[in-house]
């Protein structure tokens, strides 16, 4: 009687989880995060181009006239830098990321353990996240004492824009990594997200600046919601209602991306 009790007893202690979803997550993280320090040109890549492009934003920016759309120096970069942040060292990071995991065959590895999917998909996202979102907060910082800005009208806008832009990145890096076949064809598939995003969201020039029918179509584009909110929370010109359109085409692009990632990500290389 006593060993078929310890038996059940042994069978029931490990059929019990050995660790918990915060804890598998950590661990992910941690691994993904002492991964990004050795690979030196990507961590260059990441903390160097949000600045480089808002460089070169700031030029394009001190030859128009912004006053007459309503736009200041300050107001119209801060938001570009942070959305440059959200386009390269998440959206674009992510995407070499989950598809080189995937080539090393770590997902599929991954899969047969006790994380789940949104568990592996998330805990490979939180180094990239935790570098993007500390350089939001230097960028936001430096621009706000630099180019000398009034603080936000509407603080609620701006960090939803953050927030929703975040999400936008991660889920729109793996829905694009369904499609990249490679770590090196990753330079391919990101490029138009990253093209259309810059020339058309509103980051080199603002998008009143444009035919209506231009700039109807632009606002579409999946980080221009992003920009709209962070912008016009900030300078006090986007109404409730403006905010809600804006939301809503995020959440388009949201769901869109959450639909891509359940029909056609891959956990193991293509053949």
């Amino acid at each position: 009687m006593s060993g078929t009790l310890t038996q059940a007893g042994h069978t029931a202690a490990t059929t019990e989880p050995r660790t918990t979803a915060a804890g598998r997550m950590k661990a992910l993280g941690r691994a993904e995060l002492t991964l990004l320090g050795r690979q030196k040109a990507g961590l260059v890549t990441l903390l160097v181009m949000p600045v480089v492009l808002t460089v070169a934003s700031l030029s394009a920016a001190q030859g128009m006239d912004l006053e007459q759309y309503g736009l200041s120096l300050g107001t119209m970069l801060i938001p570009t830098a942070l959305t440059y942040v959200l386009i390269v060292s998440i959206y674009s990071t992510l995407v070499g990321t989950y598809v080189t995991r995937r080539e090393e065959l770590v997902l599929k590895r991954l899969r047969t353990g006790e994380p789940g999917d949104v568990e592996i998909l998330a805990g490979t996202s939180i180094a990239a996240l935790s570098a993007g979102l500390a350089q939001c907060a230097v960028l936001l910082i430096a621009g706000v004492l630099l180019l000398d800005v009034d603080m936000p009208s509407n603080v609620l806008f701006v960090a939803g824009g953050v927030l929703l832009g975040t999400v936008l990145a991660l889920l729109l890096a793996a829905a694009t990594a369904c499609f990249t076949k490679s770590t090196e064809g990753a330079q391919l598939t990101i490029a138009p997200v990253m093209f259309l995003s810059m020339f058309g969201s509103g980051l080199f020039f603002p998008l009143d600046a444009l035919p209506d029918t231009a700039a109807t179509l632009c606002e579409l584009l999946p980080f221009s919601p992003v920009v709209e909110l962070m912008r016009g929370g900030w300078t006090g010109s986007l109404s409730g209602t403006g905010a809600l359109g804006a939301v809503a085409v995020a959440a388009a692009w949201i769901v869109l991306s959450v639909f891509t990632i359940r029909k056609w990500f891959r956990w193991e290389p293509r053949r």
